[in-house]
């Protein structure tokens, strides 16, 4: 397990140490400024910054994929504008004059030194960011990326070309975890040491570039099978590969990001998405109403700082705090939420772009998974910082409960229905395992509900958990093959919040779920395939062309063009 006062000791050293590489008045740079150098040279360092770094990476691209498929609230009524190129500016510049550049030049020490578990870390987060880049992006520089002033204008490589080189990446880092090495890191703040833990992971990763690629490769299913059928992946939750988040509110700041943006003097800062959250509490019956479909996992995703929603549920409007509750529904959404979720589920509709109220005490906010906020325990009350858990929050990057959603899309892709089912199933039982257990026993529902609106009291969390599973069972089995997608769909999105990044991947790759909240806009244009380049990106180098649109397909996803695939608006 992760250490949380090894975060704090390492968060602590990279701060000062980051802040006195700035020290600087030359312009005319090549090198990053907040980066290390290869003076500062020691393994160590490099790689307790890009342990760090990668987690800030990740949650940064997890958000965008999180926005676009409705796990997060996404603000742009109109999809080829919702994100600008400079959106991107920070997370390609962490990639390469960070992360990638602190990777190398570690490299050069630890090779030299036989590190060769330095070397299997670095090799992994590399294949992870390049397969990120690729994926938002489709081609980007690779071969000629990472030589400083000797090539300032990469030329970009295919995402073919890369993820063949992701593979290569991973073997690598499976030869060094599983060989040895003259030392073991300082830090290890995933594993904590555990090298056959690290084995699994970059097993799973590999299952991860197979799926994405299944389109476009004839042998993918075969090479992802031979892995699930070797069991060296990841297959439980204590296998988990995910970043762990402090307490500590300065010098430095280890709260979990979006803890930090939400619980805070003036209230909340992000707003929740109404379309996973009315999913999420059982289409609108409300929270409690039938305990038969209403998710146990909304209470620890999600706090609420008020007990009903304007214009929900009886609720009088409030034309001051949530504008759209005076509004009648647009004719696109009808069958579908709109302005909020009754009993205080209160949130935005996908691409709302409305200006901000004086909603901050009001609002929804993240809850104690994974941001380490509030548990939702009926309270109704206003957080600010440093209550519920602080911050010590969680950034998953490749869980257990995903890998058995991975596994059940081939298989429902060889028609093998009943052997996906069961792999949803233990994908839904290792996610609520997950979540249900994520703060102390303690703190979890052992206490009683009270009597429902509908249906029986219920005395314990374990009895919504019974109910909810014995529910979504019941609509696989009585549901055709489209409604079984859908099913496999939302719960492999269910599970994967707080990193967005693979359902974006998934929704592109499937099409589904084809039950999504439309944006906003009646006419929101296509659906976005790849992101715009980062602005620092086509605008220093003179190799690289902006995309004219948003629309254009990374190498893996062949489907049809938007709009109509995957569902556009």
């Amino acid at each position: 397990m992760k250490k949380i006062n090894y975060l704090i000791k390492l968060m602590f050293f990279c701060g000062a140490f980051l802040l006195s590489s700035c020290e600087t008045t030359e312009l005319n740079i090549t090198e990053n400024p907040n980066a290390l150098t290869p003076e500062q040279a020691d393994p160590d360092f490099f790689l307790n910054a890009i342990q760090e770094d990668f987690a800030f990476l990740v949650e940064g691209f997890g958000r965008y994929g999180a926005e676009v498929t409705r796990i997060d609230y996404m603000e742009g009524r109109v999809y080829s504008s919702a994100y600008s190129p400079s959106n991107f500016d920070d997370d390609w510049e962490e990639s390469y004059q960070v992360i990638m550049q602190d990777i190398d030049l570690m490299n050069n020490l630890a090779v030299e030194s036989e590190l060769n578990y330095h070397i299997g870390m670095g090799q992994v987060f590399k294949a992870y960011i390049m397969m990120t880049l690729v994926d938002f992006f489709g081609e980007v520089p690779y071969t000629e990326a990472l030589h400083g002033s000797d090539n300032l204008n990469p030329m970009a490589d295919s995402g073919e070309s890369i993820y063949t080189e992701v593979i290569s990446l991973l073997d690598g880092a499976i030869a060094n975890f599983e060989g040895d090495a003259a030392a073991e890191p300082q830090y290890d703040l995933y594993y904590d040491m555990d090298w056959a833990n690290w084995v699994k992971l970059a097993n799973t990763l590999k299952m991860k570039a197979y799926i994405s690629t299944k389109l476009v490769d004839a042998t993918a299913e075969s090479k992802f099978n031979a892995i699930v059928s070797s069991g060296n992946y990841i297959t439980s939750n204590d296998e988990d590969f995910q970043f762990t988040w402090g307490t500590n509110e300065l010098l430095p700041d280890t709260r979990h990001p979006r803890y930090s943006a939400s619980y805070t003097s003036t209230g909340g800062g992000d707003y929740m998405s109404n379309s996973l959250m009315d999913y999420m509490t059982g289409k609108n019956d409300g929270a409690y109403s039938n305990p038969l479909n209403f998710d146990i996992r909304t209470l620890y995703y999600f706090y609420r700082q008020n007990s009903s929603t304007p214009g929900q549920d009886g609720a009088e409007p409030d034309e001051e705090t949530l504008e759209c509750s005076l509004y009648t529904p647009p004719a696109h959404y009808e069958g579908f939420t709109y302005c909020g979720v009754p009993k205080g589920w209160w949130g935005r509709d996908h691409g709302n772009d409305l200006g901000i109220p004086p909603d901050g005490f009001l609002r929804t906010l993240v809850g104690a998974y994974p941001a380490g906020g509030a548990l939702d325990d009926l309270s109704y009350d206003s957080k600010v910082n440093g209550d519920g858990n602080g911050g010590a929050g969680i950034t998953p990057v490749m869980l257990a409960s995903w890998v058995q959603f991975m596994i059940a899309e081939f298989q429902f892709d060889n028609g093998e229905v009943e052997s996906a089912k069961t792999s949803v199933f233990n994908g839904i039982d290792l996610s609520i395992d997950k979540v249900t257990n994520f703060l102390p026993s303690t703190d979890r529902f052992d206490w009683l509900f009270g009597d429902a609106d509908d249906g029986p009291a219920i005395n314990h969390q374990d009895d919504f958990i019974t109910w909810f599973i014995s529910d979504l069972e019941s609509d696989w089995d009585a549901g055709t093959n489209e409604d079984k997608m859908n099913i496999l769909a939302m719960q492999y999105f269910v599970a994967c919040y707080g990193n967005g990044i693979d359902p974006y991947n998934f929704y592109r790759r499937t099409g589904y779920p084809t039950t999504l909240q439309p944006n906003i806009e009646p006419n929101p244009g296509a659906f976005i395939r790849s992101f715009y380049y980062p602005s620092n990106y086509v605008n220093t180098n003179v190799n690289a062309t902006q995309k004219s649109t948003v629309t254009e397909q990374v190498y893996w996803d062949i489907n049809a063009a938007s709009p109509g695939f995957p569902v556009s608006n």
